[in-house]
């Protein structure tokens, strides 16, 4: 593999991020992470969406300029990824000059083309949705069956693109790629789409919306959101009309895009046709992920059940990220929705992280220094039997990343956690010792060592800090990749001393972990 390229859908930067924005962002980077363990060259593209009415309309109400409110809600989200760990290639934003530019020569070109037409037009306009939206669409008593609003008349003469013109292609890709949408289900929802398709509008009037990005040798229009918004996954890789840059060469196409599962239209039919008519190859993946909810209610603002990425780690005092990007990131199956509570929370980080595998590994270093002083002797060293099961974990986990299940994925790896666990149950080393039987006690004792080298490169993409403590007290190399990965990784000598065994994950509900917050 020699490059890795993958996207988060860009935030709407009409408010702050919550939650549902960072699941996007935490499952992207664990992708992105995990993948810098089988190849050297990973791009991992997020940012913000920055034009169309509704910023308008928020920066009126409290009387800023657009530009002010995008300057800070942007931060906002920069500031929240960095909290997460979220350990991102590049941020763009839509208003950065580059990426201007770029839109007007694209729309430009598709002008030229003859794919873009200005067409005199009259529709249901969803403020929320940023589109048109069909009849047929709307609920029983007419609102978006997303944002159930009722979508105003527009009357305009805009820009249209002729999507109709690449239907069939798009089809035909779908139904050669069956994993061109992951996971597979989707699929068929974007080809029942595909059947009602029209040529949709790609601009708006000025007299309507005045931020946006202004159509080339036409200062009546703006450029609307999605051939503005979509393009950032080109933009920010170099991408130009006239002259391609080397990154552009060297990463497009993007191997996934990460979305979520309300903007899949956009980016399994919209942006596959304006990249055909561009003459562009289509990405190799969109993964539309599912919702949040909160104590299985979806997050409104009206219910006030709105939590901010951070709040979850503020509230329970953690030093870093780790537990909530792990809890997030197997809180749904593949695709579908998941729920947060703070109760779960707690539990399952508790039992995963602090009870199977922090305890695993600190008591096995702990009798190490009891009964060895340490030390790991050459004796100890030979066949394991956690090794089969551990290497094929690795297998498998590649295989759920190949298929982003990120959840699955990490269940597999608590799998081996609790077979290491359960090993160490059946052979009972501190009988072992207790019986004098020194040796067979050292080999379990470094057999489970070997296989937590393993654990730790596998988990290090949902706890990257919790990975590198366990690493360091493993003297493992925790940039081993994967294909590198063996299970006889501890070396023969002094492995550790007393002081230097820490806990690498304190329960959220123990003593310690409230004084160490507290500190």
């Amino acid at each position: 593999m020699e490059k890795y390229y993958l996207t988060t859908a860009i935030d709407y930067v009409n408010g702050a991020p919550h939650i549902g924005h960072a699941y996007e962002k935490i499952l992207t980077d664990i992708i992105a992470r995990h993948y810098s363990q089988r190849c050297d060259d990973v791009y991992f593209l997020t940012g913000t969406d920055e034009h169309g009415i509704k910023i308008q309309k928020t920066a009126a109400a409290k009387d800023i300029t657009p530009k002010e409110l995008c300057d800070e809600n942007s931060r906002k989200f920069k500031d929240a990824w960095k909290a997460l760990d979220i350990d991102y290639t590049k941020f763009i934003r839509t208003t950065d000059d580059y990426h201007e530019k770029a839109v007007q020569h694209i729309f430009k070109k598709l002008v030229e083309k003859g794919d873009i037409y200005k067409h005199s037009y009259e529709g249901l306009y969803c403020t929320g949705c940023e589109c048109f939206l069909n009849p047929k669409d709307l609920t029983e008593d007419g609102l978006c069956p997303t944002h159930l609003k009722k979508p105003e008349v527009v009357s305009e003469e805009n820009y249209f693109f002729k999507l109709t013109k690449y239907k069939d292609a798009i089809v035909k890709h779908i139904k050669e790629h069956p994993d061109f949408i992951l996971p597979q289900f989707r699929a068929n929802e974007v080809l029942n789409q595909l059947e009602d398709i029209q040529d949709i509008s790609v601009s708006r009037s000025k007299s309507n919306v005045q931020w946006g990005i202004d159509v080339l040798d036409d200062s009546e229009q703006s450029i609307y959101v999605w051939i503005d918004a979509l393009s950032n996954y080109v933009t920010a890789i170099g991408y130009d009309t006239e002259n391609q840059s080397d990154d552009f060469k060297k990463y497009w196409p993007a191997d996934v895009h990460v979305i979520g599962k309300d903007i899949l239209k956009f980016h399994s039919i919209y942006w596959p046709a304006f990249l055909l008519a561009l003459d562009l190859p289509l990405p190799k993946h969109i993964f539309a992920h599912g919702w949040i909810t909160i104590d299985e209610s979806k997050m409104s603002k009206s219910l006030g059940n709105v939590i901010s990425p951070t709040s979850v780690m503020e509230n329970f005092n953690m030093e870093n990220a780790d537990a909530f990007r792990y809890y997030m990131a197997t809180s749904a199956p593949c695709g579908r929705d998941g729920n947060y509570s703070d109760d779960d929370f707690k539990e399952k980080v508790n039992a995963h992280l602090a009870n199977s595998m922090g305890n695993l590994l600190n008591r096995t270093l702990s009798m190490l220094v009891k009964y060895f002083d340490g030390e790991v002797k050459s004796e100890f060293k030979g066949d394991n039997p956690l090794a089969k099961k551990a290497l094929n974990t690795i297998s498998i986990v590649k295989n759920h990343f190949d298929n982003f299940e990120i959840s699955e994925a990490g269940f597999e790896i608590i799998s081996l956690v609790d077979s290491t666990n359960k090993y160490v149950q059946d052979t009972a080393p501190w009988t072992l010792a207790k019986e004098g039987k020194m040796s067979e006690c050292g080999k379990v004792l470094t057999n489970v060592l070997d296989i937590m080298c393993i654990i730790a490169s596998l988990i290090y993409p949902y706890c990257p800090n919790i990975a590198r403590s366990m690493a360091s007290q493993l003297s493992f190399n925790i940039n081993t990749k994967l294909d590198d990965l063996t299970s006889d990784s501890i070396k023969v000598g002094k492995l550790i001393e007393k002081e230097n065994i820490k806990p690498v994950f304190l329960r959220l509900d123990s003593e310690l972990a409230d004084k160490s917050a507290k500190k």
